[in-house]
Formats: C-alpha cells, structure tokens, sequence
C-alpha cells in the first residue's frame, strides 16, 4: 500500500536556558547565557499507509506532541525528513489557531482558510460546522468568553469538515463530555470507512486499542515499541507499572504455520468472562499451515498482568507429542486442572516453533487476556450454644 505519512529520521532538539537575563544589564554582566540541549525527539522512523489510523502513546514529555507538530508543519525538525500525500488538518493543543479576540464565526473562517480551504468553500460547510459543534447560539460572540468544552467543540467540527485526507489529533478529546467524545469518535469512525488517515495522540489506551491499526510508543524522544495496537497498550501499561519487558517483541514470525485463533475456556465451557479462582481453565489453539512444515511444536505461556512475571508455562514436546511434517490444519490444547493463583488479570503468550531447530513459526505476545476472581464465600447457619444475659445499671 501507499504511505500516506513517511517519517524519516526525525530528531529535534530545544536550548534550554537555565538562567536567562531579564533586563540588557544583567545580559552584559552575565556574559553568555548557560543554555543545555535537550532532544524531545531521536531517529523517529516509521510509515503510516493511506487509510490507516496510527496510535501515539507514552508518559508525559515523551515526544508524542512535539512529533505531531512536526508532522503538521507547526514545528521544523533538527533533522530528518516527514513527507506526506493529501490535505493534512490537524487538531492540536485547546484553543489552537483561534484569535481570542475574534468571535467564533470569524475564527471558523480564518481556520478554514488555514486549512486550504475558500471562502466559499467555508459557506458551503459554515452550517455543518455550526451544527456539528452544538455553538448555533455562540458564533457571535469573541472565543475568549468561550469554556474549554466549547473551543474543543469548535475546533474538532472544524477540522472534520475541511474534507481533510490526513487528520492529526492531539489529546483534546478528553476535554469535552461523554456526549461530544462519542460524536468525534463517531465521525473518526466514518473517516476511517471512507479510507482517510488518521494519527491520533492520547492518554486513553484503550481508546487507541478499540480505534487503531497500529500504534508507536514514545520514551523519552525515541521509539520503545512499534507494532499492534494491543502489543504496544501492553507494554506502555508495564512502563507505565515500572515494570518493562526486555523480551518484548510484537506480533512476528515466518508465517509457515500460524495461529489462526486462540480461546480460554472456562469450568462452564465458555470463552468469556472471569475464571474464579481453583477453577480449571482449558487454552485452545487452532493451528493453520500456509506451507508444509517439517515438525511442530505448541506453546504457551501465562504472565501476571500487574508484575509481568511467568506463572505457568508449557509446550506440546514436554508430553511427548510430536507433530511431524504436515500441511493444514490442527488443534492442541492445554488444560490447566485448576487455576489457584491471586484474584488479578493474566496475559497469555502463545507460540508456534520448531522442535528441532527452535525456529520461530508465529508468537503472539501476551495478547489473549483472562481475569481470576474470588468466590465470595458465604457462611453457612450454625448451631451453637450461646449465654446472655442483663444486668441493672
């Protein structure tokens, strides 16, 4: 497919000034102002294909903002290079390109034009924008009597109607309520069935997990991890935990035999819900070849979703099963007699591999999640012998 955005080697790096001189006496007194470099952004590369919806994620100060604003031309990278095909609209920071002392109707127009579009072009779509907004009562009067909720609201309706083939967006989502965040991820929505490209900034992992195609994760001005939305939401979760994962790898493999599905199965034979705890658990795998393959051996492994440490693991070579050369399909499964460990969330890592040589077929990295919880016990009635008695006081 086509990159819609390429990223290339981008660094960018900021003086920061410790002591800087507040009047033109203290400038010549001080001689040369103590500056240090500081690097928000070291060798960013990657590609987001036309049609697709990228996820930018990490802690505060890792980057994330400042490489959106390069990609949207707001900011010029030290080095590298960012090309990008099609109209870009990007939606940054609270309250971005609007003059304060403007009202709302004039600042759709002077946005409108920042984006590329004319005035008549802006008529054409001023109601929409209007409506989309909910501010029918508000285009008169200047944005600076405007709450945050409402220039959010402005913003957004804005850049959605400049029929935009790239729509940047930072984390001003969050700003607005529950009602306005699921009319914009309506419309996301709608945009990605009509193939534009989307990269979205945000502190709401799930968000970018349910959204997504795939997500980067920034720390400290570098890439940590670049692959499936969920692979990544893993693994920011452990940094964000203070846990990482040296292991960690996305989804990856040569694909001659690869995991076609994956389900937990319960004590009550069902695929979903939580497992109680001294409950047997049952892990199916279905296996699919894409070409023959000489051997094959299964695994899995169980991780603890709040430390990242192993708790089970197994392969089908430990039971002495040995799937010999084939070419189609299998199913091996793992039951687990009972599951007595701490009430929590448990990640399962699945792979496929060879016997032999260790070949790696397929891995999916703790991606199938399953929650243990505890029974509440309920005391049964009692027959004991019990005294009372009163007394004056």
């Amino acid at each position: 497919m086509t990159a819609a955005i390429e990223v290339e080697g981008i660094s960018k790096v900021f003086r920061l000034f410790r002591e800087r001189p507040s009047s033109i006496k203290q400038r010549l007194l001080s001689g040369r102002m103590r500056a240090e470099d500081f690097w928000a952004l070291r060798d960013i590369a990657f590609e987001v294909e036309e049609g697709s919806s990228l996820g930018l994620i990490g802690h505060n100060g890792s980057g994330k903002t400042t490489l959106l604003k390069c990609i949207a031309g707001i900011l010029r990278p030290t080095s590298g290079v960012i090309r990008y095909r099609g109209r870009v609209a990007a939606l940054l920071e609270l309250g971005a390109g609007f003059h304060p002392e403007l009202t709302g109707r004039e600042n759709v127009y002077l946005n409108a034009s920042f984006l590329g579009l004319s005035r008549k072009d802006t008529d054409r779509v001023f109601d929409d924008i209007v409506g989309f907004a909910e501010l029918e009562d508000f285009m008169d009067n200047q944005v600076k009597f405007y709450s945050s909720g409402m220039l959010v609201r402005l913003g957004f309706a804005v850049a959605v109607h400049v029929d935009p083939d790239i729509l940047l967006i930072d984390e001003v989502l969050a700003v607005g309520d529950e009602a306005f965040q699921a009319k914009c991820l309506n419309r996301i929505q709608r945009f990605q069935a009509e193939g534009r490209t989307i990269v979205l900034v945000t502190h709401a992992l799930d968000t970018v997990r349910e959204v997504c195609d795939r997500a980067v994760m920034l720390d400290h001005g570098r890439i940590h991890a670049l692959g499936l939305p969920d692979d990544v939401v893993r693994e920011m979760r452990y940094v964000l935990l203070g846990v990482t994962d040296p292991g960690f790898v996305p989804e990856e493999g040569t694909r001659e035999a690869e995991i076609a599905s994956v389900e937990l199965i319960r004590a009550s034979g069902r695929g979903d819900g939580p497992v109680l705890r001294d409950d047997p658990l049952t892990i199916q795998i279905d296996v699919r070849t894409n070409e023959p393959v000489a051997d094959l051996d299964v695994d899995f492994a169980i991780m603890d979703g709040a430390t990242n440490h192993p708790i089970v693991a197994d392969r089908t070579s430990t039971h002495g099963i040995q799937i010999a050369r084939f070419d189609g399909k299998k199913r091996a499964r793992f039951q687990i007699p009972a599951f007595p460990y701490a009430a929590g969330k448990y990640w399962v890592t699945i792979g496929l591999s060879s016997r032999e040589n260790g070949h790696l077929y397929h891995v999916q990295t703790q991606r199938y999640l399953f929650e243990v919880i505890e029974v509440p016990r309920v005391q049964e009635p009692i027959d004991i012998a019990v005294q009372a008695e009163v007394e004056d006081l």
